[in-house]
Order: structure tokens, then sequence, then C-alpha cells
């Protein structure tokens, strides 16, 4: 049939929060703390605010405990990295994410990798985004891992396939290519699809290729 059948990610989604609504429950019945999330949010980035607040939402939704630490766009690099180690240590707190972007003087890289890496809940740590490359168990990027769902919980098949990824960030475009195309016999399975990575500086012309020829396309930019 030449007719598109529609994901419906927000149906998905629901099925998600129940699972690890029910994780979180059995976490707790077997005696151990009830997960908590502490969010650091820089400046009045209104996307940035309603991220947050979803994020917060979803939190609560599945029985996690949350906080948002609000800091002006001012903070200096140094105040914002001392708030991160504090919490690296915090016995109290499970996860840590400071929503991006930051403001221009931050370098992100560097208080990306300040989260200590089992706290790191966006999964953007060096150490994080390499055991992801080498196919071990990590926690990967939000966005990269709810395609990989998206494409499981929907039988859709990649062993073999030809899929174009438009995007390469290193947030995105890149985890979503490391899943679908590495090894699904390894330590965190792939797809096994052959996968072309495709950018702003791909020629149009090409990218019309690419896609002709793609079983499935993943569009993760713009």
């Amino acid at each position: 049939s030449d007719e598109a059948t529609i994901i419906s990610g927000t149906k998905l989604a629901k099925q998600v929060l129940k699972e690890v609504q029910r994780d979180v429950e059995s976490w707790i019945s077997f005696g151990n703390k009830r997960p908590h999330l502490t969010v650091i949010l820089v400046g009045d980035n209104p996307a940035s605010h309603i991220y947050v607040r979803n994020k917060i939402k979803a939190a609560a939704a599945v029985g996690i405990s949350s906080e948002i630490i609000l800091r002006p766009k001012d903070i200096s690099q140094e105040e914002l990295l001392d708030m991160t180690v504090k919490l690296n240590k915090d016995s109290t707190v499970s996860g840590v994410l400071v929503q991006l972007p930051l403001p221009d003087h931050i370098d992100e890289r560097i208080v990306c990798n300040a989260i200590a890496p089992e706290k790191d809940v966006d999964g953007f740590h060096i150490m994080n985004i390499g055991r992801l490359c080498l196919d071990q168990p990590s926690i990967i990027p939000a966005t990269a891992a709810a395609v990989w769902e998206m494409i499981k919980r929907t039988g859709i098949q990649t062993f073999g396939k030809n899929v174009v990824v438009a995007g390469r960030s290193k947030n995105v475009g890149m985890p979503i290519s490391m899943l679908l195309h590495t090894d699904g016999e390894h330590e965190r399975p792939g797809g096994d699809a052959t996968v072309t990575i495709t950018h702003r500086y791909t020629p149009k012309e090409q990218l019309k290729i690419h896609t002709q020829l793609a079983d499935i396309v993943v569009v993760a930019a713009g």
C-alpha cells in the first residue's frame, strides 16, 4: 500500500510513561529511595522554560521527584561548574540536567562533562557518548532514544535497510545514526542498517538521490 501510516508519538509516549511509572514503583518497593531529578535552568529562553516544564511534568507523572534551579543569564561558568560539582556529590540527587542552550560566554561541552556520567540524564557526557559509540550500555540522548523506541515499538525493520538521517548534530543526528547502524548482536544492540548522514552542506540533488534510495528517513534538522 502507498498509503502512509501515522505513528503517534504521543500514544507511544503514554505507554513508555506507564512502564517507567511501574519501574519507579517497583524500585521504591524494594526499599530504594525515590529518584530525584535536579534541573539547572539558566536565563529566560522561552523555549527552554517550556522544555523544562514538560520534563518536570513527565517526572511527576511517573513518580520521580524533581526541582528546578533558576539562574540568571549572566551567571559565570565557574559558578555553574561549582553547582554541578555539589549536585554530583549530593546523594539525594539521582539525575542532573543542565538545560541547553547556555549563554554564549559559557562552554557547553565543559559543563556537560562536569556532570557525573551516572547522573547525566541527557547522555551528553563524553563518557556516555563514548560508550554509545562503542555499543555499550549508556544513557542515550532523549531524542535519539525516542526515535529508536518508535522504530522498535512499531515493528519497523532496520536490518539491512537503507536509512538516511538528515542532520548531524552531536545531540540528535549522530546518536540516532549510531543506534541505527551498529551491530544488533552487541552489548547495546543496534539496528544493523546502512546509514547515510546528510546535513546542511549536502547538495540538494544528492539529498534527493539519497532519500529516494532510502527505506527509512529520519529528519533531525531545522
